[in-house]
């Protein structure tokens, strides 16, 4: 049975969708079947990481909510970014295209869509793993994908605003019975002290944090144009990374 694994934080910012595209490649190198989907229509990106360029997608999650095509038709296998071998990983992106973004603002849609969109995604691709990557903050659609999660990652930067944001999310999630909660620290300077950092998220927020990813100038060099884990795996943040993947996997 397919697992849904949601990413999510309470701000923008976050390194969430490279985080997710992240977990997905490693998931999918471990040898399992993995689709991603960007349901952060309002402010889509997730494509960059998987170098799925815009011309390459004549369908994408919106068209699949305003009933213009299948789900499996706006996904498209993104496993060229991966070395060999592992699982097939597909990614359904949200359009990039201002004319799209403005439909969906104006009118809103039906997020329980999503939840159709992705058992039939499951079924339809055989999947082992699901990731979404969630839109920031907390609406309707957060609540929707964070309800039907058999895991939630939530990912937050080391400042007051964060910190107190993802409190907010971690109540919503226990009220909402997820099996299993882990947070990801991202963005932490070197010089910070990283065993104290971990120790006051476990004892405010009482969930494990799985990783702390340090700032990381590869990074940044990058610009969301690749998978940093594939690209970079002797670095601290790709083993952190891995990590995570891994405590994913265990369930």
């Amino acid at each position: 049975m397919a697992k849904i694994v949601s990413i999510h934080s309470f701000r923008g910012g976050t390194g969430k969708s490279n985080l997710t595209a992240n977990l997905a490649a490693q998931v999918a190198l471990a040898g399992n079947r993995v689709a991603v989907v960007d349901t952060d229509i309002q402010s889509p990106g997730i494509h960059m990481p998987f170098a799925l360029a815009e011309e390459r997608m004549k369908f994408a999650l919106n068209h699949f909510i305003w009933g213009e095509c299948e789900i499996e038709q706006a996904a498209y296998d993104v496993s060229n970014m991966l070395p060999r071998p592992g699982g097939p990983l597909h990614l359904v992106p949200s359009s990039m295209k201002i004319s799209d973004i403005g439909r969906i603002l104006k009118e809103g849609y039906d997020v329980r869509l999503l939840n159709d969109g992705f058992q039939a995604l499951i079924e339809k691709l055989n999947l082992d793993y699901l990731f979404v990557d969630t839109h920031p903050g907390v609406n309707e659609e957060t609540l929707l994908s964070i309800a039907i999660s058999d895991t939630l990652v939530l990912i937050l930067r080391p400042d007051q605003q964060d910190f107190q944001g993802t409190a907010v999310t971690v109540e919503l999630a226990r009220k909402l019975d997820v099996p299993n909660m882990m947070l990801v620290i991202n963005k932490a300077l070197p010089s910070m002290n990283f065993a104290e950092l971990r120790a006051k998220a476990e004892e405010i927020y009482r969930v494990p944090v799985a990783a702390i990813l340090p700032l990381t100038p590869e990074l940044v060099q990058l610009g969301s144009s690749g998978l940093l884990s594939i690209l970079f795996p002797e670095l601290e943040a790709s083993r952190e990374m891995k990590k995570v993947a891994e405590r994913i996997l265990a369930g």
